[in-house]
């Protein structure tokens, strides 16, 4: 008896040995920190109107051209609204939806189910047996293991980077897909995956993938691509028998029989447009019009409204981008004091009707934010291995831009920006700032259109008073995109959105990975590894405070490094909308969502 029971023992003691990962239990619902706070068997997401009218039509109106219908890819510019959160995912799905009142939940779509472990070395999806293409054909696990190779292979750097971190996708059972993660994968993949495109096998030519094309593309989305006129206008029509209208995640989404989306050379023309019926939202960036702009028969006569909407996000960063690939922002000392020199107080009160707030963080507004707040002992860890990586205000939290009296003469501020320049080894010579070759301090700034051109000039004059040369080249959107795509710029003006959950993509805009690759968000041209090693631990945090400590950490060195000139941001968004377009009582955490809006036009 005494061998059997030394066995029994032994077995016994393996199983309590076995790491969490053989116990995962599939859910309805994953959460990047903390538990979903939707709970299985909800009905519909908080901030939409699960009854809203389907009918009707929208206008939308966008800036710019397209010459694609694929999103994915880097050739070509995209059309938008088949597949981004402004506009609704329309055409293209993911396995799972996104909550815009959490911070970075997911809820069931194409998958019903999901399942991971404690340490997320991987994750596995239960396909819905209701989810089809469009075409009717059932979305198999063959599609999602096709199509997470397509977009590693054939797609943007992002995604690429994404699906390279998984060691093996496997299928299981009949409806199941498994993803086993590499070593150096984080706590986000599982989500990130969870967010990507899911393509039909038997309809898409992978070799033709990623050229830029102008055929409609079979997709299991709520919308079918209707009609093109290239550069110009895309037609969306619902579909009739789309297969997820009545799953929770969708209630109260993609209330519109048609979506017109129109493509305008300039702002301008976009507004006159909206002026005259053409375009049914409008989402107002431009203080001037906004208080003074909106003055015609149709907003005197009701037929317009005018919405402020408070969101509870991060202000983000809008801001002049130095490209640190260019031998002329390569010093973060000449790059700091350029910052210094950007007349904020003057640019508010006289361009912008006073109605925006000075950015000093990459999260303003949010307990993200290293602003105003000195670095914890648990930052000071994160940090303590990086020295000269953060500059004694940012670490402190005192770190502020110079205010002027907003005259737009104030000497004083000038001469703190000039000083600073004189300490990185420039001179005024005969009206020209010139540094230890000679050659006087001179850069360009391209912008796309005229957008920012008011606030452009204004910087250019600040710096022309010490002798800088600031020179502006406005080109339009396909000749910007080319340039934005392979680094050929100076200088650009750029915003970058945050969320309550930044994470991966962070990795796309600041990554040493991402420097050199074309197409990457990494305008900055940033190779630090103390901006790599802040990444790192934000993405791998285990509870919300070290979330918050990690993410404060990565600020306080994004800031130092100062490849931006912070400029402003504000809490609302303002947008004007035709009388019969209504939207939800509940705004979201994120903002309005206008695919959750509905027309009431008969």
């Amino acid at each position: 008896m005494r061998p059997i029971l030394l066995l029994t023992l032994a077995l016994a003691a393996s199983l309590i040995a076995l790491p969490q990962t053989s116990f995962a239990e599939a859910q309805h619902a994953i959460s990047m920190h903390g538990d979903p706070q939707l709970k299985p068997g909800f009905t519909n997401f908080p901030y939409v109107n699960p009854d809203a009218p389907k009918a009707g039509r929208i206008n939308y109106g966008l800036q710019g051209t397209f010459n694609s219908l694929n999103p994915f890819i880097v050739q070509g510019d995209a059309a938008s609204g088949l597949f981004d959160s402004t506009y609704g995912y329309n055409v293209f799905e993911s396995l799972m939806a996104r909550s815009r009142d959490e911070a970075f939940t997911l809820y069931p779509l194409i998958a019903e189910k999901v399942e991971t472990d404690t340490e997320r070395t991987f994750v596995e999806f239960t396909l819905d047996p209701r989810a089809r293409f469009s075409d009717g054909e059932p979305i198999t696990p063959e599609d999602v293991i096709f199509s997470m190779e397509l977009l590693r292979d054939k797609a943007r750097p992002l995604y690429r980077r994404w699906i390279g971190l998984v060691d093996r996708i496997e299928k299981v059972g009949e409806r199941g897909v498994r993803f086993t993660f590499g070593s150096e994968a984080d706590r986000e993949l599982p989500l990130l995956l969870a967010l990507l495109p899911i393509l039909p096998k038997h309809a898409i030519d992978a070799d033709a993938f990623d050229k830029s094309s102008l055929e409609p593309m079979t997709a299991s989305g709520p919308y079918r691509i209707d009609r093109v006129e290239p550069g110009e206008l895309v037609v969306l029509k619902r579909n009739p028998d789309y297969w997820a209208r009545d799953i929770p995640s969708k209630r109260g989404f993609d209330n519109y029989d048609e979506i017109r989306i129109t493509y305008f050379r300039d702002e301008n023309t976009m507004f006159e447009a909206f002026k005259k019926g053409l375009v049914d939202i409008y989402l107002e960036n431009d203080p001037g019009r906004w208080s003074n702009g909106y003055d015609f028969p149709a907003v005197s006569d009701g037929k317009i409204i005018k919405g402020d909407f408070t969101t509870g996000l991060p202000s983000g960063m809008y801001g002049f981008v130095f490209n640190s690939r260019r031998a002329v922002f390569q010093d973060r000392a000449v790059r700091e004091a350029l910052s210094k020199l950007f007349d904020f107080e003057w640019a508010n009160k006289n361009l912008f009707f006073d109605v925006y707030t000075r950015t000093r963080s990459f999260f303003d507004g949010s307990e993200l934010a290293a602003s105003s707040n000195p670095a914890d002992e648990l930052e000071k860890k994160l940090l303590a291995d990086y020295p000269d990586s953060v500059t004694p205000d940012v670490l402190t939290g005192e770190y502020a831009p110079p205010v002027s009296d907003g005259s737009g003469r104030d000497r004083k501020f000038l001469k703190e920006g000039f000083n600073a320049l004189r300490k990185a080894g420039f001179n005024l010579k005969d009206r020209r700032l010139t540094g230890p070759d000679g050659k006087q301090l001179s850069f360009e700034l391209l912008l796309r259109g005229k957008s920012g051109q008011q606030l452009a000039v204004a910087w250019q004059r600040t710096l022309g008073k010490i002798g800088i040369e600031m020179s502006i080249r406005s080109v339009d959107s396909a000749q910007y995109l080319q340039r934005q795509q392979t680094y050929d710029y100076d200088m650009i003006l750029m915003r970058y959105f945050s969320s309550l959950s930044p994470g991966a993509e962070q990795i796309g805009r600041w990554g040493s990975n991402s420097r050199d690759a074309d197409g990457t968000y990494n305008f900055a041209g940033v190779a630090d590894p103390a901006v790599d090693a802040m990444i790192a631990h934000l993405m791998n945090a285990r509870d919300r405070r070290e979330f918050v400590s990690a993410v404060r950490a990565y600020d306080r060195v994004l800031l130092s490094g100062a490849w931006v000139v912070p400029l402003y941001h504000r809490n609302e968004k303002w947008v004007a909308r035709r009388k019969f377009i209504e939207h939800p009582e509940n705004t979201p955490l994120y903002g309005p969502q206008f695919q959750t809006w509905w027309s009431t036009a008969e």
